[in-house]
């Protein structure tokens, strides 16, 4: 039976999600994921970045369900990281953004608005 259309994010899912694409950094990674399944070192060499930058980066597209890793044992018997690219489909249109942000769970509060702003402004 075919799968219907996907149930459209909540608020705070679709901010993780573009959180973690809003990178450019992490647009590659999942470029290159993409290509193929692939270990740290190897993805590191591929990108052009050092592996401890490329963790982070990683975690974070792995915290926005974007990238799975799965350790794996070799024979002989180093353990390694695999990553790929989890199948993600977002449709982005100004009724899902209004849905969306009417159930995010964090308030902005009268203060925290014009303090957001301004961060917002200095990126």
């Amino acid at each position: 039976m075919p799968e219907g259309p996907p149930a459209a994010p909540t608020g705070d899912e679709l901010l993780k999600v573009l959180s973690a694409l809003g990178n450019p950094h992490r647009l590659r990674i999942v470029a290159a994921l993409l290509e193929s399944r692939t270990y740290v070192s190897a993805l590191a060499r591929l990108i052009g970045m050092g592996r401890p930058l490329l963790h982070m980066h990683l975690q974070r597209l792995e915290a926005a369900g974007l990238v799975v890793g799965t350790l794996e044992v070799g024979e002989d018997g180093k353990s390694m990281k695999y990553y790929d690219v989890t199948p993600f489909l977002y449709e982005l249109t100004p009724h899902v953004v209004a849905q969306a942000a009417a159930t995010l769970t964090e308030p902005i509060g009268p203060g925290r608005a014009a303090d957001r702003g301004t961060t917002e402004e200095a990126k």
